[in-house]
């Protein structure tokens, strides 16, 4: 048995503002228009994001983060920061976790991590290697 692909679903107050954020801002593709559920292509055919009509994030999703790896994480912040969306901070370095990364926040109030790791072969599964 395997796992063919992974959906992570956030919710939000406004979906058309929230898609205008991942398609327009992020330039995500559109994977699935479900209506109330619209599913963005993250990477490949294996990691999506699902954006649904309903309240935003709970009062305790402090600890909830979508985090895209990238290698490019200074052209993601000038592309984040040219279209008028505010950023936490500049790309910085992490020396704890050996990564390179800046936060946002979507529409809805979802915190997006967008980081590279130092190391390449950072994946460390078997599949990974």
């Amino acid at each position: 048995m395997t796992i063919d692909a992974q959906i992570t679903f956030v919710y939000s107050d406004d979906l058309a503002r929230s898609a205008r954020f991942y398609e327009d801002v992020l330039g995500l593709d559109l994977a699935l228009d479900q209506g109330s559920c619209r599913i963005y292509r993250v990477a490949g055919s294996k990691a999506y994001i699902g954006v649904c009509r309903g309240a935003g994030p709970p009062a305790d999703s402090a600890g909830i983060i979508l985090t895209l790896v990238t290698a490019d994480v200074e052209g993601w912040y000038d592309k984040i920061i040219a279209s008028g969306w505010e950023c936490d901070h500049p790309p910085r370095r992490n020396e704890t976790y050996d990564i390179t990364h800046f936060f946002l926040r979507d529409p809805a109030g979802y915190r997006i991590e967008i980081q590279r790791f130092s190391s390449a072969d950072w994946d460390q599964s078997a599949d990974g290697a």
